[in-house]
């Protein structure tokens, strides 16, 4: 494999960690558990791994032998920087702890465990991948295989005799690296096999670039702060055109479908001149139309000030936050679990009218009338594996932009209709200048998910990984691997784990059958971090936005460094900071 110079010196890094995981650790148990939410529910679907206490790792002075072990571990979902240090930590931790445990891979996600696929992890293996990005590894899926009690006994029978290399292998622990769904899917195999008497013990890793996986033993789901970085980078090199040029308004999709964490973290590092956060615009009921006359507001202001040109970026989102749109879509979902329609058998116009026919006066108003054709198809039909609308195929910088457009021109001709002097050239030249829009749309997505991970999330995740051998070694289950304290130095980063059942909610979800068939259905799940419109990242944001609005206050972040002094290179991100300054 041919290596550019920065590969072969990543590959040197050795990631800081907690200074307790360097020596004999033992776990202590601290107080019990309840749900963060419908806990008679959840209590009642994991009664075996519910109330579980949270655990920390402190030093002991004791000197104990482990048994080898064999683990398990799969990638799932989509990738996140730092997911190949999860790996090496948990290598590395296991390896102390005894030489004679091994570890081993399940190629492509989930499905990799019920097909039995994996292959076997050695240091030769491990030492190619120590500080990439990316999860090459062993591959990842999105798909939820995982999910009814076929699945779990197949995954059962292939732990219990995984067959590598022509030699079978009982495995004793199973790591699950993945967000929300994934982790929960950890949780209720952890449940199965403690109702089963299985000792398999099941870890959970918390990973998603979005941000939204965190309360307050997680602080942070690692890649985040990678992919903000590599936004922020590419942010500030637009903004460095805007200056420039002088002439377009950049519209920046960035990634965070259930949480605006990406979007404020961006606007906190680079300072646009216009960021959406859905949260607020939710709690506000904002509509549509609303958000775009805000745009419009500004771009007028700053035109008039002989600024053509600005910075606006928009969460991935934000189309099911906006209230309006949040209400269409609950009726569809009502509307499509209840009705049989084959996509391939009906034009796109006869759709939209037929499941109009279905919506309320208001939905039906804005489903068939205010939003254009493709983005009415794509949240009727163009479903995830989940059900789930595909918020990231609906080009809302686009929407907004054209929205934006369309409503300038039309002041602009109201405003050229009223002349009294029609042949006012100079009268007409000024109206042009303060409606004149020129638009450039970005969505910036995968660019971020297989970054070589930043310093913070070297470390972050290889911390993550060692922790969750501590769990192993301290035989828990049910657990998700906790790093605290990230803000200081890593020598006093706090390692522990969390049960996952402490973390989830009961949430009616839309789910596709292996026909298509969508259906409504409560299931529980890990409850989602949206952020918080009254804590510091966004009161921070909120402070300041309207000086960067008018204000061309632009930062330009530059690259990930990975060299030079630790302000500038292992800092993690402002959002983290902000939330930790208090405590």
């Amino acid at each position: 494999m041919t290596k550019s110079v920065l590969q072969v010196e990543r590959a040197k890094y050795q990631p800081k960690m907690p200074a307790v995981l360097k020596q004999q650790v033992i776990a202590v148990d601290g107080e019990k558990t309840e749900s963060v939410a419908d806990r008679n529910e959840i209590k009642a679907l994991f009664p075996n791994t519910y109330g579980l206490p949270v655990v920390s790792f402190q030093s002991t002075a004791e000197t104990r032998s482990a048994p080898a072990v064999n683990v398990g571990v799969i990638l799932s979902g989509g990738q996140a920087p730092g997911g190949h240090n999860v790996i090496a930590g948990l290598f590395d931790g296991i390896k102390k702890a005894n030489k004679e445990s091994r570890l081993f891979g399940f190629l492509l996600g989930p499905g990799g465990l019920l097909k039995g696929n994996a292959v076997e992890l050695t240091s030769e293996i491990i030492d190619e991948y120590r500080n990439t990005g990316g999860f090459d590894i062993i591959g990842s899926d999105r798909t939820k295989l995982i999910q009814n009690a076929g699945h779990f006994e197949r995954a059962l029978k292939v732990l219990n005799a995984l067959k590598v290399d022509g030699t079978e292998y009982k495995i004793n622990a199973l790591v699950i690296i993945g967000g929300d769904d994934s982790n929960t899917n950890a949780c209720v195999l952890a449940e199965y096999f403690k109702s089963i008497g299985s000792d398999i013990q099941v870890i959970g890793c918390p990973k998603t670039i979005d941000g939204d996986l965190k309360n307050e033993q997680i602080e942070t789901s690692f890649g985040f702060d990678t992919a903000c970085k590599v936004y922020s980078e590419v942010i500030g090199n637009i903004q460095r055109d805007c200056n420039s040029a002088k002439k377009y308004w950049h519209f920046i999709k960035l990634m965070g479908r259930s949480a605006s964490h990406i979007a404020l973290e961006c606007a906190l590092q680079t300072h646009p001149n216009f960021c959406i956060v859905s949260e607020e615009i939710e709690e506000k009921n904002y509509t549509l139309d609303g958000i775009v006359e805000q745009i419009v507001e500004l771009v007028i202001t700053r035109n008039l000030a002989g600024k053509h040109f600005g910075t606006a970026l928009i969460p991935e989102g934000l189309i099911e936050f906006i209230p309006e749109i949040k209400k269409l879509i609950k009726e569809l979902n009502q509307i499509l679990s209840t009705m049989n329609i084959d996509p391939n058998k009906i034009k796109k116009s006869e759709l939209i009218d037929e499941i109009s026919k279905r919506l309320s006066t208001e939905s039906a108003e804005l489903y068939s009338k205010r939003l254009p054709e493709s983005v009415a198809r794509q949240l009727a039909l163009d479903r995830d594996s989940h059900g789930n609308v595909q918020v990231s195929l609906i080009e809302t910088e686009k929407l907004l932009a054209d929205k934006v457009s369309s409503l300038l021109k039309t002041k602009k001709d109201e405003e050229l209709d009223a002349l009294k002097e029609p042949g006012d050239e100079k009268e007409i030249k000024r109206i042009k200048s303060k409606y004149s829009f020129s638009p450039q749309t970005h969505f910036f997505g995968y660019e971020g998910r297989c970054a070589a991970p930043s310093n913070y999330d070297a470390d972050y995740c290889y911390s993550l990984g060692y922790t969750a051998a501590s769990l192993i070694g301290a035989q828990k289950t049910g657990y998700m691997s906790s790093v605290r304290n990230t803000t200081k130095s890593a020598d006093k980063w706090l390692a522990g784990g969390i049960p996952i059942t402490m973390m989830m909610n009961i949430e009616e979800k839309p789910i596709t059958d292996s026909n298509g068939k969508l259906s409504l259905e409560k299931v529980p799940v890990i409850q989602k971090a949206l952020v918080k419109l009254n804590g510091a990242p966004f009161r921070e944001y909120a402070a300041l936005r309207e000086y960067w609005a008018l204000n061309d206050d632009y930062v330009y972040p530059g690259p990930i460094q990975f060299y030079g002094p630790a302000e500038l290179t292992d800092q993690p991100t402002m959002t983290l900071h902000l939330e930790q300054k208090k405590k």
